[in-house]
């Protein structure tokens, strides 16, 4: 199945690395249960989680270009087993402690896909990064899975759940550490990175400012990346609700428990496995991927929107969940391969360290957000999620036309 043995342990230390993110998911809202507005210090730690990407993302990748990607999934692998530790005591102190931890070393994907793109053909390259987002999704249904079986297997009261689950999680990640020193270099001679220029990298990384001008600077050199990138940021606006899930889902009207949670990422995950993989092997690469875009972006809106009207119906809940996955759950992947068939060996982690950081900064932005909203309904974030992918479809038409004109002119 794979040209190259290193995309298999690629493939594995992601899809370890999803599950030990997706398994503790469920139990979060055991660390701020009792205090007053819990969706809000969930979203707050979510907001922290992501936020740190502005700074670590841009500075990993980087580092990925001047030193190999391996070094850079060693790192994270470690530091995600460190943050899961942190998790021990089950503290709403903690919690925000993970949530640093875990953010400021999450700079593995940027890695990731600079490795992908370096040892895949230029004809490989939708299908192995597709590939990449359907493990993604089976990390999402394996870890609530195990956390599911874990609970019910060993009939865990609920006040020790949360510290059953953690403990599932360090062990998996310390798995993921050891994988992590068998991967091989990707990045043919890195070249290195002077104290220097580090300290300068470093630098501009707190500085979103400059993180923008480093962006339209790269664009002058791949033309269309920041359309790209300004895509990827309107997606990722609207694709907050996936933080939000947890908190509506259990506090909202829904009122779901920590295994009928489980029971929805496992369904969600599932089911796109299979379409991504059916779309990313043979569709993908046989259409036009910004008019793809366009479509997925337009009805997968109404799909938003029906997210918060659902009420208590979980039948009607499922059938929008569906939808989505034929819609606009598939847009990621078409941004992410459109964007590294951009990229050269030369800056291609640095440039998925800025759109990581990009993506971050969405993510920070976003779920301050919907956290402030929820405050007054717990449906009105949808109303939010649903007006930044209507950006997204405009932003993608305009897209369209562009290329359109500078065909025929």
């Amino acid at each position: 199945m794979f040209n190259d043995r290193r995309l298999l342990l690629i493939y594995t230390i992601v899809l370890i690395d999803v599950i030990v993110g997706s398994a503790i998911g469920p139990i979060m809202p055991e660390f701020v249960k009792g205090l007053p507005n819990p969706q809000l210090w969930l979203s707050a730690g979510t907001a922290l989680f992501l936020g740190m990407q502005l700074f670590s993302a841009p500075l990993l990748g980087k580092l990925a270009d001047g030193y190999g990607r391996r070094p850079i999934v060693i790192i994270s692998a470690i530091g995600t087993f460190v943050a899961d530790c942190l998790l021990l005591p089950v503290r709403v102190g903690f919690y925000f402690a993970n949530r640093l931890s875990d953010g400021t070393t999450n700079g593995m994907y940027a890695a990731v896909r600079s490795a992908i793109t370096d040892i895949s053909p230029k004809d490989q390259l939708f299908k192995n990064l597709g590939i990449e987002g359907a493990i993604i999704s089976l990390g999402f249904v394996v870890g609530p899975m195990a956390s599911g079986l874990l609970l019910t297997t060993f009939d865990v009261v609920p006040k020790d759940q949360a510290a059953y689950v953690t403990i599932m999680a360090v062990s998996l990640s310390a798995i993921n550490m050891l994988l992590s020193w068998g991967f091989r270099e990707t990045h043919a001679n890195p070249p290195g990175i002077s104290r220097q220029v580090l300290k300068g990298e470093l630098i501009n990384a707190l500085n979103v400012q400059r993180l923008w001008a480093r962006l339209v600077e790269k664009s002058r050199r791949y033309h269309g990346l920041k359309q790209l990138v300004l895509m990827q940021l309107a997606l990722t606006f609207s694709t907050g609700y996936y933080n939000y899930f947890v908190a509506y889902l259990s506090v909202g009207q829904l009122r779901m428990d920590a295994k009928d949670i489980s029971y929805t990422f496992i369904y969600f995950g599932l089911l796109s496995i299979v379409i991504n993989y059916i779309f990313y092997t043979y569709i993908a690469d046989r259409i036009n991927q910004r008019r793809a875009i366009f479509w997925f972006a337009l009805l997968g809106t109404p799909t938003l929107a029906a997210y918060g009207l659902v009420g208590t119906s979980e039948v009607m809940f499922y059938v929008v969940l569906t939808i989505d996955c034929l819609t606009l759950s598939l847009i990621q992947g078409l941004i992410e391969g459109l964007m590294a068939q951009l990229t050269t060996d030369e800056d291609r982690g640095e440039i998925f360290g800025i759109n990581q950081a990009m993506q971050g900064l969405g993510s920070f932005a976003t779920t301050l957000v919907f956290g402030a909203i929820s405050l007054i309904d717990l449906r009105l974030p949808f109303a939010w999620f649903t007006g930044c992918l209507m950006l997204l479809t405009w932003l993608a038409a305009r897209q369209m036309q562009k290329t359109f004109v500078k065909q025929i002119t």
